[in-house]
């Protein structure tokens, strides 16, 4: 247990599955209080139930990160139940039923509803929390979490993901420049889970998909990250499980690192030839 976190406040969206769930049990056990926060009220109720069987501080709390207003009273709920905030995960994130679809062909929905979440639940949460935190002055961390796929390459077949993940790093790298020009005693962190495919739900996104951003009830091509593998060929892929992202996470945070991005040789030599392709002016090559 890290002193430094004993006692403190953690806030993270998407909170009751997957690495957000994770995310909350390993500052819960750090002996952080803990505010679990998602849209999904059953299944927050229940995740939230289990880390307090388990001794956890844990507070569920609903919340839409697509609404200012939503963000706003999760963040005053927040410092209500346990004071000032000290570590911020703005999480949530979704899938959409892309993969197997052309981007000309993806409808305004399908982009609107991409963004809301991914990218305006980002700058939701900033707004609703920075501020404050920044106030009350003591040190403080703000984790966005990205992905390899469009956070550091883009994957041909996720055109809106990728792209609403490429936002996400963007927006991070901006606002450590900006809490170093502030002086703040707060630091930015990207968050790319891996190193392999996260086993998540996220495939599933569809199920909390707004109807006024519906299109039709097709179902997915993918529903797991299993089927994603297998369908991908790459059938000896092992998955990354949510625990491991949630400890690398915890570690990227006490050790300061900005890029919270896990060891990799696949990953780090992606980069190096998306890099060597932008110094070189050279067409980049398709993926495989």
């Amino acid at each position: 247990m890290n002193d430094s976190l004993q006692g403190k406040t953690a806030v993270v969206t998407g909170g009751a599955s997957g690495v957000g769930r994770c995310l909350c049990e390993v500052f819960a056990r750090e002996g952080m209080n803990v505010v679990m926060a998602d849209i999904e009220a059953p299944a927050l109720e229940a995740s939230a139930a289990g880390l307090r069987a388990l001794g956890l501080n844990v507070t569920g709390v609903r919340a839409d990160v697509t609404s200012p207003e939503s963000m706003a009273a999760l963040e005053a709920a927040s410092r209500e139940a346990y004071g000032n905030v000290h570590i911020l995960c703005n999480n949530a994130g979704v899938g959409i039923k892309e993969a197997q679809r052309r981007m000309w062909t993806l409808t305004p929905n399908d982009w609107n509803w991409g963004f809301n979440v991914n990218v305006m639940g980002v700058a939701n949460g900033l707004r609703a929390f920075v501020p404050n935190m920044l106030a009350h002055g003591e040190a403080g961390h703000v984790v966005n979490t990205s992905s390899g796929n469009g956070g550091l390459n883009s994957m041909p077949t996720t055109p809106i993901y990728a792209a609403t993940k490429a936002a996400v790093t963007s927006m991070s790298e901006v606002l450590h420049y900006q809490f170093l020009m502030e002086g703040a005693a707060l630091q930015a962190h990207v968050l790319f889970p891996g190193p392999h495919v996260v086993n998540t739900n996220i495939l599933s996104s569809m199920r909390n998909r707004p109807k006024d951003l519906r299109d039709d009830d097709e179902p997915v091509a993918y529903t797991t990250m299993a089927d994603l593998i297998k369908a991908s060929g790459l059938k000896d892929m092992p998955l990354t499980e949510p625990e491991e992202v949630a400890e690398t996470c915890l570690q990227g945070i006490l050790a300061g690192k900005f890029w919270i991005l896990p060891a990799s040789e696949s990953n780090d030599a992606q980069v190096r030839t998306r890099t060597d392709s932008i110094l070189a002016r050279a067409n980049p090559a398709l993926p495989g």
